[in-house]
């Protein structure tokens, strides 16, 4: 379990607590279309207040590569970020000097402010020392509530950390005890289920998964790449060929290591991709030459099933099939349902993340059931890779 300290064990009474948040919401003319993220933070911001400390919240907006871009600036978010925490936030034009400073000074206990995208500034993302101690001058204490962007080694989420007494918000702490309970320190069996387009893309992440989970179910078209290695045709299936090799050498580490990997058994396949275009079930070896595989079958969710029931933890990334079209959706709805139904009785903890995990999760209802959803994209997945993140590693560091 990472070691560092939250809201609790910091003295934040009269001081301006700069608290990094994740903002980088999606905005239609000018105007946010899902408070998720914003809805997020208000937690650390009512807590800070709590303690006597008086919230300045930083956050980037899009990538604006070190420029002022109009269409990129977080005084679009101020409204949403008001309604959220139900009141008026004060704004600075910048994250740094004279403006930054005004608006600052001027807050007194009670008061929210909220400052200019970091990301204006080259160096935020080149973490430049003089840009996070600029950053730091601001305020009398830090933390961070960003996992999301816990990965990247910015000034406002790795330098400034250095600088200040530092700490993790309720939603950082919150993921990382979520993710201690699910690989740092689990309950056993555990079982994860990867699924997506390519192996190539998550080949770290099946690297590291298979010394640390005890079955890994493989869905999506990464599973007809291990199909083939196995020397399964595919028909006209999404497959990387050339990742064969690759594919054999995982199966054989997980062997050797006692990791189960879990390919599907039965399969739904189509010669259209479409809504609603015909398809059938069939064994795993009988694809006809001249179709795709799209998701898996009910056999193969059946084997899912019975995974969960023997196992205590599991972390779900990735759908098994072509999810986001009917009737592609079925293996990942009915697995997911699953998951949520042993959680719901206490049988498993199930954490899940990554963009398209969310969504499939949402689409079949089940996502307010699972232990801990992670809204963190890049971050979760290196972190499922096993890499160090340095927006944690930080605060590990500020708490030694």
């Amino acid at each position: 379990m990472a070691d560092f300290k939250t809201i609790d064990d910091m003295d934040l009474d009269g001081k301006a607590v700069l608290i990094r948040v994740d903002l980088n919401v999606p905005v239609d003319q000018g105007r946010v279309t899902d408070t998720t993220r914003i809805d997020k933070i208000v937690p650390t911001v009512k807590d800070v207040q709590a303690k006597g400390g008086i919230p300045v919240l930083l956050a980037h907006f899009d990538r604006p590569k070190g420029k002022r871009v109009d269409s990129m600036s977080l005084k679009q978010v101020v409204p949403a970020l008001e309604a959220a925490l139900g009141q008026k936030v004060a704004f600075a034009d910048d994250c740094i000097g004279g403006p930054a400073k005004r608006v600052v000074a001027a807050l007194e206990p009670g008061d929210v402010a909220l400052l200019e995208n970091t990301r204006f500034h080259e160096g935020e993302e080149k973490n430049d020392q003089i840009f996070a101690a600029s950053l730091a001058a601001l305020g009398g204490a830090y933390i961070n509530d960003a996992f999301s962007a816990a990965h990247r080694a910015h000034a406002s989420t790795e330098g400034i950390a250095r600088l200040l007494d530092a700490g993790a918000g309720r939603l950082m702490e919150a993921e990382l005890k979520a993710l201690d309970a699910a690989l740092g320190n689990p309950q056993r069996p555990v079982a994860a289920v990867v699924g997506g387009a390519k192996v190539s893309t998550k080949l770290d992440l099946l690297t590291n998964l298979i010394e640390k989970v005890d079955h890994l179910i493989i869905g999506g078209g990464m599973a007809n790449t291990f199909l083939v290695a196995k020397g399964v045709e595919v028909g006209k299936s999404l497959a990387e060929r050339d990742m064969a090799d690759t594919a054999r050498a995982i199966i054989e580490k997980a062997e050797a290591g006692g990791c189960t990997i879990h390919l599907p058994v039965d399969i739904v396949v189509a010669r259209e991709f479409k809504a609603g275009a015909e398809s059938e079930i069939l064994p795993v070896d009988q694809c006809p030459a001249d179709a795709m595989i799209l998701d898996a079958g009910p056999d193969t969710v059946t084997a899912i099933r019975e995974v969960f029931a023997n196992c205590r933890t599991l972390i779900w990334n990735g759908p098994l099939g072509a999810f986001e079209i009917e009737p592609f959706d079925q293996a990942t709805n009915a697995a997911a349902q699953a998951a949520a139904e042993a959680t719901r009785e206490g049988r498993l903890i199930s954490v899940a993340g990554g963009g398209d995990t969310v969504a499939a999760l949402n689409k079949a209802g089940v996502a307010g059931d699972f232990t801990f959803i992670s809204t963190a994209g890049g971050a979760f997945l290196e972190w499922m890779e096993g890499k160090d993140l340095p927006g944690v590693a930080a605060l590990e560091a500020a708490a030694s």
